[in-house]
């Protein structure tokens, strides 16, 4: 990292305002609004009701540094991965079922996540890498304010799956350095039918509008590792259910041609996917050579380089 780099929670914390948003994200737990489904569930005391059944404590599945992310994240040092349980989304072709919806994992406290981001500090790692995140804000800050009293200076990227509330990203202003959100559809009928959320292309698009505006576009030091900005996942699905085309016109249009965009052609069917056919096979290689193409007549240049095909 660049020697002149500080973390936004470093300034945060000289100021005391990290530990007062330690305050308001437990408060938001009475009630809780940290996604956009807007449970109002007192997560402080029961998960009854709570689509993420995630209580006061976040579960973890496991941490470690990731040399399989984006380039500007995984460099050679790997990125600091934090795999939280659960998630706000039911995705019927997710490919990590196991850890979103089973919710396997243990409960940690906040010192203890807190450690975690300290151990893959000294591992090397680039980034503290926490992954499907929303619905453990408040946790998450808990543990940032203390391990940045420890020491913690690595940049904190928020890898999330898009359904973010502005309340949570209210909170997260000045502690998140990259934001790295899916935008998963283009259409929020497709997206209740095959992630059961409603509303999730608004939820999303104001998100990722947010997101832009507290950090702008990708920013890598001279060794091509991120500091800040955002770094957008979107995955292609068969017969055009991701509404490629219309994702990346709103990625050009309504926030920057400059975006960083890893444009996904993984999709493979998993978990409950045979139950749909026309998510039961992978894409084509004409189907992701239309959203290769649909980037390009848009301006969309700032490619993941692994993209081949």
């Amino acid at each position: 990292m660049s020697g002149t780099f500080t973390p936004g929670y470093v300034r945060l914390l000289e100021t005391g305002e990290l530990g007062r948003r330690v305050e308001s994200a437990r408060r938001c737990l009475e009630s809780c609004d940290l996604c956009a489904r807007y449970c109002r569930v007192d997560r402080r005391k029961s998960i009854e009701g709570a689509v993420c059944r995630t209580g006061e404590r976040a579960v973890v599945v496991s941490y470690g540094p990731h040399h399989g992310e984006e380039d500007p994240l995984r460099g050679w040092g790997g990125s600091g991965t934090i795999f939280f349980s659960r998630c706000s989304l039911r995705c019927v072709f997710c490919q990590n079922w196991d850890i979103s919806q089973r919710g396997i994992g243990r409960e940690v406290e906040p010192r203890e996540l807190a450690g975690m981001m300290l151990e893959l500090q000294r591992a090397g790692c680039h980034n503290i890498n926490l992954v499907t995140p929303s619905h453990v804000v408040a946790q998450v800050i808990a543990a940032v304010h203390d391990a940045a009293q420890r020491g913690l200076a690595l940049p904190l990227v928020y890898n999330t799956g898009g359904y973010d509330s502005p309340e949570a990203l209210a909170l997260l202003e000045g502690i998140i350095d990259i934001y790295m959100p899916d935008m998963k559809y283009g259409d929020s009928i497709l997206a209740r039918k095959y992630s059961k959320v409603r509303n999730y292309v608004e939820a999303n698009r104001a998100a990722v509008k947010e997101m832009h505006r507290q950090v702008g576009d990708l920013v890598l030091d001279a060794n091509g590792i991120a500091q800040r900005g955002l770094l957008v996942r979107h995955l292609v699905l068969p017969h055009g259910i991701a509404g490629s085309e219309e994702v990346l016109r709103f990625l050009a249009t309504g926030i920057s041609r400059d975006t960083y965009l890893n444009l996904m052609d993984q999709y493979r069917p998993c978990y409950r996917a045979d139950e749909y056919p026309e998510l039961g096979q992978p894409i084509t290689r004409e189907e992701y050579r239309e959203a290769l193409a649909a980037a390009a007549r848009l301006g969309l240049t700032r490619l993941d380089r692994r993209v081949t095909a």
